[in-house]
């Protein structure tokens, strides 16, 4: 069992309590990620059942075609809700992630939870949108691969190397439409970050200087000020993010409408395992390059 309590709990308890600051949001994170791996290990479990069942009907010499319409009621029965399980896991991520960013959106830009390794591909504080099609491809290659000798027999193999020419229309269509909103939102963003050169911030910080040369500094009002006109900005941070959070929710769900439920399957547990793998990683790599800093730091005194 983990020690993390569950993620829906702590949120709750952190509303209640007004824990909006960085370490909550942290300890969240950490609550939903033990989470996530565990929807993963239920992915990976109805894979292998599909698989089981997928050939022992092969066995019995059962037509694809026809056994195609049971095979999809089963899909609808038992898998659609372990779907919509997992997809309603990422929506509360998303709903955390919003309410906390009202109260320190710096902190979701430079989130301590994430590694190294992470902040290095991140976009908008959280995984860039059209990385889902690449992550669909490269897995569709891999399946396409291993299962080439049962397509050229024309058996369908049902996962996401079989992806049908309609469905890679329908995923085309939707990489470039979800390409042309995260070009629209990174010009947003650019658009805020020059705001930090604006004439208030210009002016504030030479006044600041003059008073600091003739010894006048203020703390109280200094901080004062300088939250008063950093406020607006931090505002258009937060929507700026949110709009980043909401394209990469609806990238998902609408790559996951495109495939049928057992593709999503698929999809979902290359998608857990990419993240929880990369950040495993990144904090691995993290904590050994803290250790050599450490002895180093320690031989030379």
């Amino acid at each position: 069992m983990s020690d993390f309590p569950n993620s829906v709990t702590y949120m709750t308890q952190a509303i209640r309590n007004g824990l909006h600051e960085r370490e909550s949001f942290h300890k969240f994170f950490e609550c939903w990620i033990v989470e996530q791996d565990q929807h993963l290990q239920e992915l990976i479990s109805a894979s292998r059942e599909y698989e089981e069942q997928r050939e022992r009907r092969r066995g019995r010499g059962r037509r694809q075609d026809g056994g195609a319409t049971a095979e999809e009621d089963v899909q609808d029965a038992t898998l659609r809700p372990l779907l919509e399980r997992v997809v309603q896991h990422y929506e509360h991520y998303y709903r955390a992630k919003s309410r906390w960013a009202k109260s320190d959106v710096l902190a979701m830009f430079n989130p301590s939870w994430r590694s190294s390794l992470e902040d290095a591909f991140l976009w908008i504080g959280g995984w860039r949108p059209s990385m889902a099609f690449h992550l669909l491809y490269s897995k569709s290659g891999l399946q396409l691969e291993a299962r080439l000798a049962e397509l050229l027999q024309g058996l369908s193999t049902g996962d996401l190397g079989d992806l049908s020419p309609s469905q890679l229309d329908q995923v085309n269509e939707l990489q470039k439409q979800t390409i042309r909103e995260e070009k629209d939102i990174t010009e947003k963003l650019a658009k805020q970050q020059e705001t930090v050169a604006d004439s208030s911030m210009v002016e504030l910080t030479h006044v600041v200087t003059e008073m600091m040369r003739e010894g006048q500094v203020d703390q109280a009002m200094d901080v004062e000020r300088v939250d008063e006109t950093l406020a607006p900005k931090e505002e258009g941070l937060v929507e700026v993010l949110q709009r980043a959070d909401g394209l990469r929710l609806k990238t998902l769900k609408e790559v996951l409408n495109i495939l049928s439920p057992i593709q999503g399957v698929y999809f979902l547990i290359a998608a857990a395992e990419l993240h929880l793998r990369v950040h495993e990683w990144g904090r691995k790599r993290d904590a050994r390059r803290n250790e050599h800093s450490e002895g180093g730091h320690g031989q030379q005194h």
